[in-house]
């Protein structure tokens, strides 16, 4: 989509149009969110833009919506969730890199599309159209998603032509001229105040972005978006949890307060864009790809199907802090305009950086999520991106050396203690105490270190939980890592291998140490989902006693218990300098 500059005097009749609408926008505010819990659980990440091959971004995006949909699905185990992502397939990045290479842009969005789905040698397509696709994005990643969508699809297509339709007949979309800057990259254009001319870059670039910008004008369509200020700034100001992080939404409303909104280019001319949808009844145009994209997520519910129990809103929608504004501004002017509730909350993360510049084909700096994935396993770059990257607020360095130290302290905290309380020798010495269950171990007074990871024990859950609610998924790994660092330092304190202790402390240890491992089990399986399998199927714990409801402590029992390796091994590979995986 695009940000427009100010509409020319001759355009003065678009703020006339406007006033009477505002009685029913505002009669529509009362409904803007739907805070239903009994609806489905909708979740999306950004649609991605498949012009290149996916990097640490996509996956970072990706694993992030992964754990709020699987937190749900074990936090509510009775309610259903959908789970969208999928690919922005149009535009003049598309129409050029097809252009480049000699093929139709169908064909290329095909190949590019399955990268995301599909990828390993895939990731050279842009140099060979011969490598064969081995491995997929998301599954390698484990991500949950229900829906994979394309902006190609028919069915998009449809829902797209019904928004155009239903906002042409609101005399919401207008046809006049705009001259503006235009970014390429950015497929968008600025207004004056959002670019600046540093002295070190040949041409002017967005604030924003830091993407080029060039001079343009064209006759195209617009959204009457200036109707909208006033109502969108009082959802903001009365909905305190619609944007997280809270400065995105402080920041926002600010500029709603400080700057009036303009009207939104949403169209090209055909022979300037012709890969993307053409504007109904007029084919002389082409809508805008970020007018295009924003419908995919009601495309993604069967829109423009009215359907009982539909997942809409979205609850939860995954986005880099780079388009919060095509979110928390176009999107939402456009639901209000079709008397749709907005979601309820954005989740804008920061964006990973190499040696604290942003990453970069050029410079050389780009992480490769595929081979990280490779050397360390999975679930090891899963933990790393929700531990380093969970916090959201800020930009977080990529370091192949923090990824081994996380890596290694999950595999230590969680792989290493469970073979350890699982040894032979302390399962001889468990065996020769008088028999004991865990919930008889309860109404004795554990004291010493083994009190205290009980007492810490109690509390995660509800930690977890709150967290969780809070959006702090760094912080919710933080209450189960403490958890695990306590146990095993009571397990080494209280040292139940060996003969100096009685049979007693080593059965004390091995069944707190059993429970401290099915809890902490069960609140893993959204960040490490694999590794938490294993152990949960290891402690010989039931599909049924997995959800959160059995992360109390002694709230379910541990089964027969058996020996394995709970990682992936990890793959030995040296780093040239330089190199970020």
């Amino acid at each position: 989509m695009l940000f427009c500059r100010q509409i020319p005097t001759t355009w003065a009749p678009v703020y006339l149009t406007c006033r009477p609408r505002l009685p029913t926008l505002r009669r529509f505010r009362s409904t803007v969110t739907d805070t239903s819990t009994t609806k489905p659980f909708y979740i999306t990440t950004p649609i991605f833009y498949p012009n290149a091959v996916p990097h640490i971004g996509h996956l970072y995006s990706l694993v992030i919506a992964d754990i709020f949909a699987r937190f749900t699905r074990i936090s509510e185990p009775n309610r259903r969730v959908h789970f969208l992502t999928g690919t922005d397939e149009h535009g003049l990045k598309i129409q050029k890199a097809a252009k480049d290479r000699g093929i139709e842009p169908s064909l290329l969005c095909d190949a590019l599309s399955e990268q995301f789905r599909v990828c390993r040698s895939a990731l050279l397509f842009l140099n060979s159209l011969t490598q064969n696709v081995l491995q997929r994005l998301g599954a390698g990643a484990n991500i949950s998603n229900t829906v994979f969508l394309r902006t190609t699809e028919a069915r998009h297509r449809e829902a797209v032509e019904y928004v155009w339709r239903d906002l042409t007949a609101q005399d919401l979309i207008y046809k006049g001229t705009y001259s503006g800057w235009y970014s390429i990259s950015d497929e968008c254009f600025y207004t004056d105040s959002q670019v600046t001319h540093p002295p070190s870059s040949p041409t002017p670039i967005s604030i924003e972005t830091g993407s080029a910008v060039e001079w343009s004008s064209e006759s195209n369509y617009k959204f009457r978006l200036s109707c909208f200020r006033e109502p969108l700034l009082d959802y903001y100001t009365a909905n305190p949890n619609s944007i997280y992080p809270h400065a995105h939404r402080e920041r926002l409303i600010q500029s709603l307060k400080d700057e009036p909104l303009e009207d939104l280019s949403v169209s090209r001319p055909r022979e300037r864009l012709s890969w993307g949808i053409p504007v109904p009844g007029d084919p002389s145009h082409t809508m805008y790809v970020w007018f295009d994209a924003l419908t995919v997520y009601l495309t993604g519910v069967g829109f423009p199907a009215d359907r009982q129990g539909s997942p809409w809103p979205p609850n939860i929608q995954v986005i880099g802090k780079d388009i919060v504004r095509f979110h928390a501004v176009y999107l939402p002017a456009m639901l209000l305009a079709m008397g749709k509730p907005l979601s309820h909350t954005l989740l804008a993360h920061a964006h990973w950086t190499a040696e604290q510049r942003k990453m970069s084909k050029s410079i050389g700096n780009v992480a490769d999520p595929f081979n990280a994935m490779e050397l360390w396993g999975v679930d090891a770059v899963r933990f790393y991106m929700a531990r380093v990257g969970g916090r959201f607020k800020d930009d977080v360095d990529w370091s192949p050396e923090q990824l081994e130290k996380h890596a290694d302290e999950i595999r230590s905290l969680l792989g290493n203690f469970f073979l350890r309380i699982t040894s032979r020798t302390i399962r001889k010495r468990v065996a020769s105490a008088p028999q004991l269950t865990f919930a008889q171990l309860l109404d004795q007074s554990l004291d010493g270190p083994n009190g205290d990871v009980l007492s810490t024990l109690r509390t995660l859950k509800a930690r977890v939980e709150r967290c969780m609610e809070n959006f702090e998924v760094g912080e919710a790994l933080d209450a189960i890592i403490l958890v695990l660092k306590e146990a095993n330092g009571a397990l080494t304190h209280t040292a139940p291998w060996s003969p100096q202790n009685p049979p007693a402390v080593a059965q004390e240890s091995y069944l707190l140490s059993l429970e401290v491992l099915r809890v902490t089990g069960v609140c893993l399986q959204p960040f490490i989902p694999e590794a938490a399998r294993n152990l949960l199927d290891a402690l010989g714990v039931p599909e049924g006693e997995r959800s959160l409801h059995f992360a109390d402590v002694g709230k379910a029992d541990v089964g027969e218990v058996r020996g394995v390796k709970l990682f992936e091994e990890k793959k030995i590979a040296t780093l040239q300098p330089g190199q970020y995986s």
